[in-house]
């Protein structure tokens, strides 16, 4: 079940913690360079909503300019990456080409709500396991 963390930012700043999580996993640290190109953006726009993420207790910057996601920052950016894996899944699963859903869970993620993600998610266990019985 999803957990609901009781706030709501813009889709775009959401857009940019889910890139800069994903830039975590893949290589172990964050730089506004690497935001601005997984996003296709400039670099001026990375530097504006990084500053406003940093306002908001969203990230930190060390003195290398490298962020880290606060605890605030990641509940948010995993709660938005699982939405979008889980949602690219069900798509792929109900015949739809793979770059179509990643650009349709991209779109969906951010204004689901947690119950219909949930029910979502619940719905897609039960249909796993009655494939994996058949």
């Amino acid at each position: 079940m999803e957990k609901d963390v009781g706030i709501r930012i813009e889709e775009s700043a959401e857009d940019y913690l889910e890139a800069m999580l994903m830039l975590q996993e893949e290589h172990g640290y964050i730089r506004s360079i690497d935001v601005a190109e997984k996003l296709n953006v400039k670099k001026p726009s990375v530097s504006h909503c990084t500053k406003r993420l940093r306002e908001n207790g969203y990230i930190t910057m060390d003195e290398k300019n490298l962020i880290t996601l606060t605890d605030k920052g990641l509940d948010i950016a995993q709660r938005i990456y699982t939405r979008h894996k889980a949602l690219i899944q069900l798509l792929v699963h109900l015949g739809v080409p793979i770059d179509i859903a990643r650009k349709d869970a991209c779109r969906i993620e951010h204004d689901i709500s947690p119950e219909t993600f949930d029910a979502i998610c619940r719905h897609a266990q039960i249909a796993t396991a009655k494939n994996r019985n058949d």
